[in-house]
C-alpha cells in the first residue's frame, strides 16, 4: 500500500467512523457519504454493483442517483486519500468493474473477529488479554447510523453476536482460572439484558458455585428455567439440565481438578449447537422459499437472507450441506434479467464450488446445483448456463423426480434465448411445466408454467390461447395466495390492449396503471426501466415519433436511445448512437430491441446496422416483437424485416 492511504483505519462498532495513521479523525462528509463507506465495508473487500450502492441508499432513487454515488465516492476518495496525486489511481477505495471496493486493512470489526476467534482455540490463560482488547473495540452498538438499514441487518447482528460470544468466553476463562468471583457480576448483567441466552445463565450459576454459593448458583439454574419454558414454551437445553443435576449432587466435576470432564462438556454442547445450526439453515431456506412467493418485500428479503444462509453454510466446510443449502431455495423465475447480480454471482460461485466438492453418488443434490446455476445465469452468452440445466433435467427425468423435474425445466426455459425466435421452444417447456405440476401438486411451477405459455402464445400471436393461460394463472394465484402473479397477468391485459388496436392514450393509460404494481413487486430487474419502454413500444406501434421528455430508460437506453434523438431532430447524434450500440442481451426483450434498432437504422440509412438486425430478426419472422415477454409489443416481427 502506498504512502498516500497508509495507515487509515475503519471503525463500524458504533458510529461508522475512520482515523488516519495519527489516531486523528477523518470527515466522511455526509450521512450518505457514511452510508457508501459502511455499504462498502459490509462487502468485506468484495466489489458492490453500483445499481446496488443506489437501491441501498434510497427507497426511491433520484434521476441522478448513479451520478450522486459517484460523487459521494470521489469525496471519501479525497477524505480517505487525501495525499494521493492527481490521476493517480486510488488504492484504497477503488473502481472495478460494475462499482467499487475497499481494499481496507485495518477495520474494526475485522479486529474483534481474528481477536476472538485467536482467544476460542487459545488455553484459558490466554484468554482475558485479547478479549478485553475485544470488547474494548465497542463504541457503541455495530453499525449504529444504519440501524434501520436491511443491508446491514445481518453484520449488525453477526458482530452482536460476536460480542457476547466474547464476554462469555472472557467469563468462562476467568471461571477455570480460579478467578469466578470477579466474573460473577458481568455476567449476573448479561444474563439479566439477555434472558434467552442459556450459555449466560450456565456460567453464572457455575461462577456463584465456585465461590461457594451453591443456593444462588441453583436459584439462578431454576430462574432460568421458569424464563424459558413460561415465555418461550422450551424446556432448557443439556447445559443447563446437567448444571443443575450436577449442582444437586455436588457432581466432582464441578471442582475446577475435574478439567478432562469439563472439556467434554464444552465440546458435546459444541456439538449439540453445530448440529442445530445445520439444521436450523435448511429450515431457514424453507422459510424464504415460502417468503419469497409472497413478493415485495418478501421476495426481497428472502434473496438477501438466502446469500447469507449460503454464505453461513459454506463456513461450516460441509459441501453437502452447503448444497443442500443452495438447492433448497428452488423458487419459481419468469423473468430473464436477474434482479441482484451481485447476489446471482454469489450463489453461482458458491454452487460451483460446492459442485467440486461434491461425493459421487448425490445425483439430485448435483441436479439441484446445475439448476440453481442454470436459473442464476440468466442472459448467459458463454453455455455454461445452458448446459447446467440440460444436464439437471436429464438427471430429474432419470431419477423421475417430479418436483425436481419442474426446478431444471425452469432452469432450460431460461437458457432458451440464444437467438429470438424461440418462442415455440418456450411453448413446450410451458406445457410439460403444466401438466407435471398439475399431476403432482406443484402450483408455483403450474402457475409459472401457465405464465411461460401466456408469453409464449402473445409471441406467436395466439391471444386467445394466451387468454386462457392468463385466467388460468389468475384462479391459481387467488385461490394460493400468490400476489405476485397479478403483476404478470395486469401487464399482459395492457399488452393485450395495445396489440388489439387500442388508441395509443388508451394503451399509455393501461400501462401506466401496470406500472403502478412494480415499486412493491419486489422485482427490480423487471421493474428497471419498463414503464417508459412500454410508452415507447405504443408510439413504434402507431408509427408515432418517440416521446423526448421520457426519463429511467434503466437497462434499455441504448437500444431506445436513437429514436428519441430521432425525434429530437438530432439525426446526427442517432446516427452515431446507433453505431455504439451493443447486440441486446439474450432476453425475453431482444425481438423488441432489434426491431428498435431496426426502425432507427432504417431511418437515418445505416446499411451495416440494417444488416445485423435483419439476421437477428429473420428467426423469428413469425412472431410479434417483444410480445413474448407477456408485457408489451412493438408489432409483428414481419413488418420490421419488410423496411428492412
Amino acid at each position: 500500500m502506498s504512502s498516500y492511504n497508509r495507515g487509515v483505519r475503519f471503525g463500524v462498532l458504533g458510529p461508522v467512523a475512520a482515523w488516519d495513521d495519527a489516531g486523528n479523525a477523518v470527515g466522511l462528509r455526509g450521512p450518505r457519504h457514511r452510508a457508501v463507506l459502511a455499504r462498502l465495508i459490509v462487502a468485506r473487500r468484495r466489489v458492490v454493483p453500483v445499481g446496488v450502492l443506489v437501491d441501498d441508499l434510497w427507497d426511491d432513487p433520484p434521476p441522478d442517483a448513479v451520478g450522486a454515488v459517484r460523487t459521494f465516492v470521489a469525496a471519501l476518495r479525497r477524505a480517505v486519500e487525501p495525499d494521493r496525486p492527481p490521476r493517480a489511481p486510488a488504492e484504497l477505495l477503488v473502481t472495478e468493474g460494475p462499482g467499487y471496493a475497499l481494499r481496507a486493512d485495518e477495520v474494526d470489526a475485522w479486529r474483534l473477529e481474528r481477536l476472538v476467534g485467536e482467544a476460542s482455540s487459545a488455553p484459558f490463560a490466554e484468554r482475558p488479554g485479547p478479549l478485553d482488547e475485544a470488547l474494548g473495540l465497542w463504541r457503541g452498538p455495530a453499525y449504529a447510523d444504519f440501524a434501520d438499514e436491511d443491508w446491514a441487518h445481518g453484520e449488525r447482528s453477526r458482530l452482536t453476536e460476536l460480542r457476547l460470544h466474547a464476554v462469555e468466553l472472557r467469563a468462562e476463562a476467568l471461571v477455570e482460572l480460579g478467578r469466578a468471583a470477579e466474573a460473577v457480576p458481568d455476567l449476573d448483567a448479561h444474563a439479566a439484558a439477555r434472558p434467552w441466552r442459556e450459555e449466560a445463565w450456565r456460567l453464572l450459576a457455575l461462577a456463584l458455585y465456585r465461590t461457594g454459593r451453591q443456593g444462588d448458583a441453583l436459584a439462578v439454574l431454576r430462574r432460568a428455567k421458569t424464563l424459558l419454558v413460561e415465555q418461550l414454551g422450551i424446556d432448557p437445553g443439556p447445559g443447563l439440565r446437567g448444571l443443575e443435576e450436577d449442582v444437586l449432587r455436588q457432581a466432582d466435576r464441578l471442582d475446577p481438578a475435574g478439567a478432562a470432564e469439563r472439556v467434554w462438556a464444552r465440546a458435546a454442547a459444541a456439538y449439540d449447537r453445530t448440529v442445530r445450526a445445520r439444521s436450523r439453515l435448511e429450515s431457514t431456506v424453507g422459510l424464504l422459499r415460502d417468503l419469497a412467493v409472497t413478493g415485495g418485500d418478501g421476495l426481497l428479503a428472502a434473496r438477501r437472507h438466502r446469500v447469507e444462509a449460503v454464505h453461513a453454510a459454506e463456513e461450516l466446510g460441509d459441501p453437502e450441506l452447503t448444497a443442500r443449502v443452495i438447492g433448497l431455495y428452488d423458487v419459481p423465475a419468469i423473468w430473464t434479467r436477474v434482479d441482484d447480480p451481485g447476489q446471482a454471482a454469489q450463489v453461482v460461485a458458491a454452487a460451483e464450488r460446492a459442485l467440486a466438492a461434491l461425493p459421487d453418488g448425490r445425483d439430485a443434490t448435483r441436479a439441484r446445483l446445475l439448476a440453481t446455476i442454470g436459473l442464476e445465469r440468466r442472459g448467459d452468452r458463454g453455455g455454461r448456463g445452458a448446459r447446467a440445466a440440460r444436464e439437471a433435467a436429464a438427471i430429474a427425468r432419470r431419477l423421475d423426480d417430479p418436483a425436481l423435474l419442474a426446478f431444471a425445466l425452469n432452469a432450460v426455459f431460461m437458457q432458451t434465448f440464444g437467438r429470438a425466435g424461440l418462442a415455440p421452444e418456450r411453448d413446450r417447456i410451458g406445457a410439460e411445466l403444466v401438466g407435471l405440476a398439475a399431476r403432482n401438486g406443484l402450483v408455483t411451477y403450474e402457475v409459472l408454467g401457465h405464465l411461460v405459455r401466456l408469453q409464449a402464445r402473445s409471441a406467436l400471436g395466439d391471444f386467445g390461447g394466451a387468454d386462457r393461460h392468463a385466467a388460468a394463472a389468475d384462479r391459481l394465484a387467488e385461490r394460493y395466495e400468490r400476489p405476485l402473479v397479478e403483476v404478470f397477468t395486469r401487464w399482459y391485459a395492457a399488452l393485450r390492449l395495445a396489440a388489439g388496436g387500442a388508441p395509443p392514450e388508451a394503451a399509455e393509460a393501461a400501462y401506466r396503471d401496470a406500472a403502478a404494481l412494480l415499486p412493491d413487486a419486489g422485482m427490480p430487474g423487471m421493474a428497471a426501466g419498463l414503464r417508459p419502454l412500454a410508452l415507447l413500444s405504443v408510439r413504434v406501434l402507431h408509427d408515432l415519433p418517440a416521446r423526448t421528455d421520457v426519463t429511467g430508460w434503466g437497462p434499455y437506453e441504448p437500444w431506445a436511445r436513437p429514436l428519441v434523438l430521432l425525434a429530437d431532430g438530432r439525426d446526427g447524434e442517432a446516427a452515431a448512437a446507433l453505431r455504439r450500440v451493443p447486440e441486446p442481451p439474450p432476453d425475453l426483450m431482444q425481438e423488441a430491441m432489434w426491431c428498435l434498432v431496426a426502425r432507427a437504422a432504417v431511418a437515418v440509412g445505416d446499411r451495416a446496422t440494417m444488416a445485423r438486425a435483419r439476421a437477428a430478426l429473420v428467426p423469428a419472422a413469425g412472431e410479434l416483437a417483444g410480445a413474448g415477454s407477456g408485457l408489451l409489443t412493438v408489432g409483428p416481427v414481419a413488418r420490421y424485416l419488410d423496411e428492412l
